[in-house]
């Protein structure tokens, strides 16, 4: 029995002198089989040839990636910049006149418009999206309200089928449309409304997720882009949160979102007439969506991969920045957490799918396809997810083992703070959140990180579509439940990186002097705090 148990005995007494020289630095040696061995040696060794070098090849790519990170945001406010500048509004870019009825042809002067709903068991919000719908300014005879309900629940389905009723006594020409299965979730659903015969009479398309409430002059203000300017394809309107104020984390979404909308949306509009459809509050030209091939449900990003294929054809599109859409933003960090990997997931596997296709293609110049591979996919959707987790939440706390490794302080003072400066303008009133929003923001790049993986390996997950949870009225406003108790839910993965980075920021605190510790102890809390779930309401 005792010469089984040797080997294990002796692997133990490794183990433990291993880990005293790691952290005490003791010349420490084991015997196996009579053979002595220099652990501290051994350690010195492997740190000096193998752990050292790597580490800094791994931190010399960060600050690569970091230049790369900083230089494209600084481009993008500086395309901001011009536009507020030299005034140049799309109305100012592109031809626009107010929609007038003509005496004689009467209604028959504004074009046909399919406006779409998707839902999927939305108690709490069809009622509002549905009725900001009918209530669009325009006239009945012109516009097709078309409500496609993939419920699963009888409930919901009656309520629903119900409110499309009352509207269509108010002479509102509003569709219920119902299919068998959910095929596709989204895209199988937008996909099977345009099967129906009376969809072919229509120009354009006015697509609203269930939370979204257009205002009654929406159509009047999108539509006169795409009837005069005959090469442009679509028209984004910008997203309105109204309930950006429930709590801390609906704050630091519309940071954000907001964020996303100035820069990204806007600088892609203004200088390549190209950006990525945000799935809702946007008018589509139906013939250009023809032509690429309509709705395709491979990915859980219909809405990115319609927008390239047209975007590959040469059709333009136009983001207004001040036509506003009210929606809502997920107030449960569970579903946050699942809108994220829907987020990133899905444009790294539509990038996967269609890097060559994007290559190959001769309708556009090689700019563009430099743009739509590079910045709109590479940089944004990837690698600023890698970026964003590996080196703040792993690298940097890992480098106060390895004194030797010299991170330069411009990459972990100076370059992202400027970034964060330049994305905190995007919402003025919440700067004095901003500390909380960088942190905030590292912990949820682990989430994006492993959905980004997921989709360029196509993992397991990469088709899962949970649709985000909305609350509508009844959202309730207190940061607790309402018996006071905190959440049973334990994030795992959360709590494994607070308690790595605490123990950093320990280890930085007793032997380092470089005063990292100050920035790991509070990444470390936003970390365990997400961990036991005491994040949104």
């Amino acid at each position: 029995m005792f010469l089984l148990l040797k080997p294990l005995l002796s692997l133990h007494d490794l183990s433990l002198n291993l880990l005293s020289v790691m952290f005490h630095g003791e010349t420490l040696k084991a015997s196996v089989d009579g053979v002595g061995i220099n652990m501290s040696t051994m350690w010195r060794e492997t740190r000096n040839v193998f752990i050292v070098p790597l580490f800094k090849c791994i931190v010399v790519m960060c600050l690569i990636i970091s230049l790369l990170v900083f230089v494209e945001s600084v481009y993008m406010n500086l395309v901001v910049l011009y536009v507020k500048l030299f005034n140049r509004k799309p109305e100012k870019v592109y031809k626009w006149e107010a929609m007038q009825e003509d005496m004689e042809l009467g209604h028959q002067n504004y074009p046909m418009v399919l406006v779409q709903i998707p839902m999927y068991n939305e108690r709490e919000v069809f009622e509002l999206s549905i009725g900001a719908a009918c209530r669009l300014t325009w006239p009945s005879d012109r516009r097709i309200v078309q409500v496609l309900d993939d419920s699963t629940d009888p409930a919901i389905i009656e309520l629903v089928s119900m409110e499309c009723t009352k509207w269509a006594s108010k002479d509102i020409n509003i569709k219920y449309e119902r299919r068998e299965n959910r095929n596709g979730y989204k895209a199988g659903a937008l996909k099977h409304g345009m099967r129906h015969s009376y969809v072919k009479q229509c120009q354009y398309l006015a697509i609203f997720d269930a939370d979204f409430q257009p205002e009654p002059d929406y159509l009047q203000r999108a539509i006169p882009f795409l009837i005069h300017n005959p090469e442009v394809a679509l028209v984004q309107a910008r997203w309105r949160f109204v309930n950006a104020n429930t709590c801390l984390m609906t704050r630091m979404q519309e940071m954000s979102l907001n964020y996303h909308f100035m820069a990204e949306q806007q600088s892609g509009s203004t200088r390549h007439a190209f950006f990525g459809f945000n799935g809702t509050a946007g008018v589509w030209r139906m013939v250009a969506m023809e032509e690429a091939g309509g709705w395709k449900d491979r990915t859980t990003v219909e809405d990115m991969d319609l927008a390239v294929r047209v975007g590959l054809l040469g059709w333009k599109f136009i983001f207004v920045n001040d036509l506003e859409v009210k929606s809502e933003l997920p107030s449960q960090f569970k579903a946050f957490r699942f809108q994220q990997h829907r987020w990133s997931c899905g444009p790294a596997n539509l990038i996967r799918k269609m890097t060559m296709e994007i290559i190959h293609n001769k309708r556009v110049k090689i700019w563009k396809k430099f743009y739509v591979i590079y910045s709109f996919f590479f940089l944004r959707k990837i690698v600023v997810h890698f970026f964003t987790y590996f080196f703040y939440c792993v690298i940097l706390p890992t480098s106060v083992f390895l004194p030797e490794v010299n991170i330069p302080n411009w990459s972990t003072i100076y370059v992202p703070s400027v970034i964060t400066l330049l994305s905190a303008i995007a919402t003025p009133r919440s700067f004095y959140l901003v500390i909380f929003w960088v942190l905030f923001e590292n912990v949820m790049a682990m989430h994006r990180t492993k959905g980004t993986l997921i989709g360029l390996f196509e993992g397991g997950r990469v088709n899962e579509w949970v649709v985000t949870e909305k609350l509508g009225d009844t959202l309730n406003t207190k940061l607790l439940p309402q018996n006071g108790r905190l959440p049973k839910r334990v994030n795992l993965k959360e709590m494994m990186m607070g308690i790595y980075i605490l123990c950093c920021a320990c280890y930085d605190f007793a032997f380092g002097n470089a005063f990292l510790y100050l920035y790991l102890f509070m990444q470390a809390t936003a970390f365990l705090i997400s961990g036991v779930g005491f994040v949104g309401t």
